[in-house]
């Protein structure tokens, strides 16, 4: 069976069960984090249909992250993660999706749900099944930990690595998502950073903008701002598809559970990456 091995475990975040574990209680409980260790509803409503949580180092957005996965415990366990990033590597076809084998990281391994992986890409006229573009890419690979800390083994995921960010791409891409999980207990999850390498006030500022329009669920009007004003948010492709699916499954609103700088956990304001957890509710 095909293993994808975790590639940023041990940089990126702890490489052993232990220290990683302990890492993510440190993220939960930080001051700018969840503000406790969850307990996981197991007979929770699943109002969440739709998750936006970054992917840097734990130690910079693993505390933001932690407040999406916080409610996500809150709200019960998903039986599939289709989890949507972009593609950092430049490796592998344009919309690349994983539909078979396992994923492992220092916490164990998850499988792929192949079935609702196949359906996604026999719906989609533009996703490819391919491997290679996930070898190498971390915006996946990050959240996993998390999520395994909250469910053990007891979902499946499917891995969406994104190039384009269209919008074009994001509506055949999110309705082909939505298509293939009608009925089903999933969770799509989108994973961006917001702006990169400016100053905390601008910053701010610009990740308000695009903020502003996953809040209204808007995915046309986020790729328009990004683009217009210069916002170098990496997943803004993978969030538009989370919208359009989403939309597609009846959403009725999103919010923004946490915001934060790089800025604000190492105190260098001069050049910060913004970070957030939005959720999309069904109802």
């Amino acid at each position: 069976m095909k293993v994808r091995r975790p590639y940023v475990a041990g940089s990126w975040y702890p490489g052993t069960a232990e220290s990683l574990r302990r890492e993510i209680e440190r993220c939960f409980t930080h001051r700018l984090g969840y503000g406790r260790i969850p307990e996981v509803a197991r007979d929770g409503s699943r109002l969440i249909i739709g998750l936006v949580s970054p992917h840097a180092g734990y130690m910079y957005s693993g505390p933001i992250a932690s407040i999406g996965y916080g409610k996500l415990a809150e709200d019960g366990i998903p039986e599939s993660v289709i989890m949507i990033g972009p593609n950092h590597t430049g490796l592998g076809s344009a919309v690349s999706v994983m539909v078979e084998g396992l994923w492992e990281t220092p916490l164990g391994f998850v499988e792929i749900d192949t079935a609702l992986a196949k359906a996604i890409v026999e719906a989609s006229g533009i996703a490819d099944i391919d491997d290679y573009a996930h070898r190498f890419e971390h915006s996946l690979e990050i959240q996993l930990p998390f999520l395994q800390y909250l469910y053990g083994s007891s979902f499946k995921i499917v891995p969406i690595c994104m190039m384009l960010r269209d919008y074009d791409t994001a509506k055949e891409l999110g309705e082909s998502i939505a298509s293939s999980v009608t009925g089903r207990n999933a969770l799509i999850l989108a994973s961006t950073d917001f702006t990169h390498y400016e100053p905390h006030k601008i910053a701010v500022e610009k990740d308000r903008l695009a903020v502003e329009a996953i809040l209204k669920l808007d995915a046309e009007l986020l790729l328009k701002r990004v683009e217009e004003n210069d916002i170098s948010m990496c997943g803004s492709g993978p969030v538009a598809t989370m919208i359009v699916a989403c939309k597609k499954l009846g959403a009725s609103r999103a919010e923004l559970l946490g915001y934060a700088t790089s800025g604000d956990i190492t105190g260098d304001r001069s050049a910060v990456v913004g970070y957030a957890s939005i959720a999309v509710y069904s109802r």
